[in-house]
């Protein structure tokens, strides 16, 4: 038995490596602090665990769903983002589709745009989902570096015309995975620009949009004029509601991406269990201050790792959004080789920087993740090992 030659450009996904390697430290009873993957700690919250029950009770739920979601789910995602970010007109029947989270919409956006050969323009640092979704689909992923002196935002202008002339799609994601960086709108135009005038699809992963601190509220995309014409937006309710495990979200945009999305993801899968989207349709209902015990407690969790890498030398302004701190290794050290200390000097799993891309290198991402108790000890083992950022 072989497998597929495609499979010698994909390497193992990051974060099921590093669950192995938790794994097999927590068999041989160490205590593991786990900073390293971004799945919420906390409850889902109860008005959509009971919407769940009472969905389930409905046997008009256990049947198979619309391809493109229930209409109802549809409509309420388009009254979220007339109400979150102002964004009106949007059709539910057209231009928009759940989807199983984020993960599986990113995959099948490539498989239904890019032909072998196609440029897919790929942020390092980013989501590694972004080029292996490329590589499936047998294009050629291109790279373009997120600098910490450009606030993590790309540089376009660096992208050869002879690359963007031949790139299918854009993916941006802010606030971001794994810097933590936001995006103006003003930023975002200049993005819609640039796929305006090379007929890219700008794809912008928007998993983080409700995961935001200090008063600051992420833009969409589809608040800049006219981008409607040349971009989708990819939602989720995992990090939004701590429903990393129902695997729901949904895409909206340009009609005709949405229609070739459709097209791949009905000849893949079989749509979103209909009592998970009734529970969805719950949770958009969900006004921002019901939330903000939530947003509380990460923002907490922020300050405290914060103040705990700055009394060890770390010079880091606090994230205004996402699950993550971008933390740049002491000198002397790879990502690879810090991650590989904090865990046999700590018992502390980080995710190494250079696992995002190679411009990833140098840095490790945190997750705020795990309890405030358990971010002090974290802090206290590394103070104990002696580590210090210099």
């Amino acid at each position: 038995m072989q497998f597929a030659k495609r499979l010698e450009k994909i390497p193992p996904y990051l974060f099921a490596a590093i669950n192995r390697k938790r794994e097999e430290l927590l068999a041989q009873g160490i205590d593991l602090i786990n900073l390293g993957v971004g799945d919420p700690d906390l409850p889902t919250l109860t008005p959509v665990l009971q919407a769940m029950h009472a969905a389930l009770e409905d046997p008009q739920t256990h049947n198979y769903p619309p391809y493109q979601g229930l209409s109802e789910y549809r409509q309420a995602t388009v009254s979220w983002m007339e109400r979150r970010f102002g964004v009106v007109g949007l059709d539910p029947q057209t231009e928009v589709i759940s989807s199983i989270g984020s993960k599986e919409a990113i995959h099948n956006t490539a498989l239904a745009f890019v032909e072998p050969g196609d440029f897919t323009l790929v942020p390092d640092p980013g989501y590694p989902v972004y080029r292996t979704s490329t590589l499936f689909a047998d294009g050629e992923p291109y790279p373009f570096p997120l600098k910490a002196e450009n606030r993590f935002l790309p540089d376009l202008s660096a992208i050869p015309e002879a690359v963007a002339r031949k790139a299918k799609l854009l993916w941006i994601n802010y606030p971001n995975n794994p810097t933590g960086a936001i995006a103006s709108l003003e930023d975002l135009a200049q993005m819609v620009a640039f796929c305006q005038e090379y007929d890219i699809l700008l794809c912008h992963d928007h998993a983080y949009s409700e995961i935001a601190f200090d008063s600051y509220q992420p833009p969409s995309v589809l608040q800049v004029a006219g981008a409607k014409e040349i971009a989708i937006e990819f939602h989720s309710l995992s990090k939004t509601y701590n429903m990393t495990g129902w695997r729901i979200g949904f895409v909206v945009g340009n009609a005709k991406a949405i229609q070739g999305l459709t097209q791949v993801k009905s000849n893949v899968d079989s749509g979103v269990f209909k009592a998970i989207q009734k529970a969805g349709i719950t949770a958009y209902s969900i006004l921002p201050e019901e939330r903000q015990d939530l947003i509380s407690i990460y923002q907490k969790r922020r300050d405290l790792l914060i103040a705990g890498l700055q009394s060890m030398g770390w010079l880091i302004e606090p994230p205004k959004a996402t699950l993550y701190v971008w933390v740049p290794v002491p000198s002397g050290y790879s990502s690879t080789e810090f991650v590989t200390l904090l865990l046999e000097k700590c018992g502390i799993i980080v995710a190494p920087g250079n696992g995002y891309g190679l411009a990833g290198e140098g840095f490790v991402r945190m997750a705020i993740t795990i309890t405030e108790a358990r971010i002090i000890e974290a802090i206290e083992r590394m103070k104990k090992a002696g580590i210090r950022y210099v």
